[in-house]
């Protein structure tokens, strides 16, 4: 079974997103959205993207020093 999507709100009115694995171990946040019916076009966006999606790694290399 894949990880889950868990919809809360946020305190502020809003909602937000998590994508939670299967051992409950959260791997990504979404941005906070105004209603519930944005939070779900949110996931569904990230649904679509993924598969496809690439690393773009930014970072410095591991044998040198930040």
């Amino acid at each position: 079974m894949a990880g889950r999507f868990v919809i809360s709100e946020d305190g502020r009115g809003g909602y937000r997103f998590a994508l939670v694995a299967n051992n409950g171990q959260t791997l990504a946040v979404g941005e906070g959205y105004p209603n519930k019916v944005a939070c779900v076009n949110g996931i569904e966006t990230v649904r679509r993207n993924a598969p496809e999606a690439t690393i773009d790694d930014q970072s410095a290399p591991e044998d040198q020093e930040v």
